[in-house]
This record gives C-alpha cells, sequence and structure tokens, in this order.
C-alpha cells in the first residue's frame, strides 16, 4: 500500500521529488505500534525502490543497502517529500525522506541503496 500522492517534480531525469501524505489507514501502521503508531523502515525503502524503478532506474533492481540512516520518526497525518536521485554512473540511489512542519523541513531518514540490472 503506497502513500497519497500531493505533488511530483522531476525537474532532471536523474532527480524526482515526491511529496507525500501518510495517511493514518495505511497497512503500514497497523501494529507498528500500538501507543504510536511509525511507519516502519521497511516501509520507507519499500517505497523508495517503488519510486525509483518505476519512474527513474527502470531497468534496474535493488542490490544492496550502501547505508541508511533514520533519524526521526514518521508519524500518520504527516507530510513528507521523498527526494530521489539516480547516479547511474556508479548505479547508487541517493533518498531521504524530509518531513514538513508548517513551512520548515526536516530529515526523518536518508540513505544510499546499490542497484544492478
Amino acid at each position: 500500500m503506497k502513500p497519497r500522492e500531493i505533488e511530483r517534480q522531476q525537474t532532471q531525469p536523474q532527480s524526482l521529488s515526491l511529496t507525500l501524505h501518510l495517511d493514518p489507514e495505511l497497512f503500514w501502521f497497523q501494529g507498528h505500534f500500538d501507543v504510536q503508531p511509525l511507519l516502519p523502515g521497511v516501509a520507507q525503502l519499500d517505497w523508495v525502490m517503488h519510486y525509483a524503478i518505476t519512474l527513474l532506474a527502470p531497468d534496474y533492481r535493488f542490490h544492496s543497502i550502501q547505508n541508511v540512516k533514520f533519524q526521526a520518526p514518521l508519524l500518520p497525518e504527516t507530510t513528507v517529500t521523498l527526494r530521489l536521485t539516480w547516479l547511474a554512473e556508479k548505479q547508487i540511489l541517493t533518498f531521504s525522506y524530509e518531513r514538513h512542519d508548517g513551512e520548515a523541513r526536516y530529515t526523518a531518514s536518508s540513505g544510499k541503496i546499490r542497484l544492478c540490472r
């Protein structure tokens, strides 16, 4: 189950920015956790891969995670911006999720994923 896409911007062929709304009814929030639901890291990575191979690198697939850092939780009813950059010559996909807090943006997670054919 994917988040609701609010806006998509692709000013360059190798870069993509998606504004997403995290609906509390998303499957990923169920049971993770009862007191305060959080978007699991595996969901964040699933969405990164979905958008990357659909829109930026369609002939590629997951190879390995080079690094990933989860800095702040993503909660239900949050708006986030997912930024993807495909470095084809290195076969590296970089990503970051930025939480919206009014006009301010805070990095919630980021990383690099190696893709292969």
